[in-house]
């Protein structure tokens, strides 16, 4: 069942790959007492790629710039929170086909306590899928 469907925001940065570049950028957010909510990385050729949702992205941004992240930004996300039950990204996902979108990316969060999931993705269409999942809620 899904609680909530938004637009809302992720932390997007790129940087030469170089062993060790998520557990600095991991330190320095948990330095300035920024939670990581949801991370997502990859690397193509030699730039690595870090989405993250986290507690406080403005000042995230800004940590991360100081400390020389220079290619780092907030961009447009669909943020979905529903009950860590068998099935949900299955039910989402195929929602999100009968519709004719397409997802760009996703990543998901998950525990098993009274907290929701998380799934954030990018579409080809984000205010569609919203509309998706608020008419099937």
């Amino acid at each position: 069942m899904i609680k909530s469907a938004t637009i809302g925001k992720e932390i997007v940065v790129r940087i030469i790959n170089k062993i060790g570049v998520l557990a600095d950028v991991a330190g320095i957010l948990s330095d300035a007492s920024i939670n990581i909510e949801g991370v997502n990385g990859y690397v193509v050729k030699d730039i690595a790629t870090i989405r993250i949702l986290s507690n406080d992205n403005l000042r995230a941004v800004e940590v991360l710039k100081k400390a020389g992240y220079t290619d780092c930004k907030e961009k447009e996300a669909v943020i979905i929170e529903m009950e860590n039950k068998i099935g949900n990204l299955k039910n989402i996902t195929a929602k999100l086909a009968e519709a004719g979108i397409d997802i760009n990316h996703i990543y998901a969060t998950s525990c098993s306590n009274a907290c929701p999931a998380k799934i954030v993705l990018s579409t080809n269409n984000d205010e569609k899928a919203i509309a998706v999942f608020k008419a099937t809620s």
